[in-house]
């Protein structure tokens, strides 16, 4: 048999190749998205990293909520205070995003993020994810049915508590996805009026505006949730960061994926657990600058 040259290709030298592009998405960052249109309304959320030798950053992104354009990254040390995230947008509009003009943006609500936008862009809607509003209240759910079924017996506990979870979660779940104020607000009356539901009620009114604020027709395109299904394929093309021996190194492999998310073309058909906005089409085609034949590789004079 006839036999077959091994490779003899080092990881090592794949990262080397990996962070010379990104030196190139690095060097076109000044007005490399400019012209490209923003909606005017944006996501933005935050990946922590675990680096070489145990070190953490973070990787913080600004999405357009239409098209799904990804302005470059950047790489921080923490979301905390305001720094983090006036760099971000610092360098968004560095690219090309038009900061002044922005309208809404959906997070997490970190309070980092709520600072800057109070103090710099007051007059932003901000709108807060629903999937963490959900996750927040998970606890407050827990208490609320261990109240219920407080002295009850254990079968009779585990069915009084499905009930209470059930019209909870039933309530909740009229409040967030309510298709107006009107009706978020008569289901807080309801919410208000259960046993167990004071405390959500107060969490869920304080939030309101927030919670609500897709509704409103000024701040059209905004997504109800914030922009970690970014990090799905962040992770399958560069990992979580622990190939990259320093914050810098990560940063360039950021800005390598965002180029190469802008230009790629989404899959046409859908998954089992996802399904495309945009199927056959990258963000730049949906942004109306279409690049043609022209790839991220080229993009980055690979």
């Amino acid at each position: 048999a006839m036999e077959t040259e091994r490779c003899t290709l080092a990881a090592s030298t794949v990262h080397r190749w990996l962070d010379q592009a990104g030196k190139v998405a690095q060097e076109s960052v000044k007005g490399q998205l400019k012209g490209i249109p923003s909606s005017g309304t944006v996501g933005v959320d935050g990946l922590w990293a675990r680096l070489r030798g145990g070190a953490k950053a973070v990787v913080l992104l600004v999405v357009d909520s239409v098209h799904g354009v990804v302005w470059p990254p950047v790489v921080v040390g923490g979301e905390e205070g305001q720094a983090p995230w006036q760099k971000l947008f610092d360098r968004a509009g560095e690219a090309g995003l038009a900061v002044d003009e922005l309208r809404g943006v959906t997070s997490d609500r970190t309070r980092g993020l709520v600072a800057y936008l109070r103090h710099t862009l007051g007059w932003v809607q901000h709108q807060c994810c629903v999937w963490h509003v959900w996750r927040n209240l998970r606890r407050e759910l827990s208490r609320a049915v261990a109240q219920a079924v407080e002295g009850l017996g254990q079968e009779a506990a585990k069915q009084a508590g499905r009930v209470v979870r059930s019209e909870l979660v039933g309530l909740v779940r009229g409040v967030i996805d309510a298709p107006s104020y009107e009706a978020a607000e008569e289901t807080l009356v309801k919410l208000r009026e259960h046993p167990q539901g004071g405390r959500i009620e107060h969490i869920l009114n304080l939030q309101l505006d927030h919670i609500l604020a897709h509704l409103v027709s000024y701040y059209g395109g905004m997504q109800r949730v914030s922009p970690e299904w970014c990090w799905r394929d962040f992770r399958l093309r560069l990992s979580r960061g622990r190939n990259h021996g320093s914050d810098q190194r990560l940063e360039r492999a950021a800005l390598l994926w965002a180029v190469y998310h802008n230009f790629t073309p989404t899959q046409r058909r859908s998954e089992r657990k996802r399904r495309y906005r945009h199927p056959g089409q990258s963000p730049l085609d949906v942004a109306g600058a279409s690049p043609g034949q022209v790839s991220y590789l080229d993009a980055l004079r690979v």
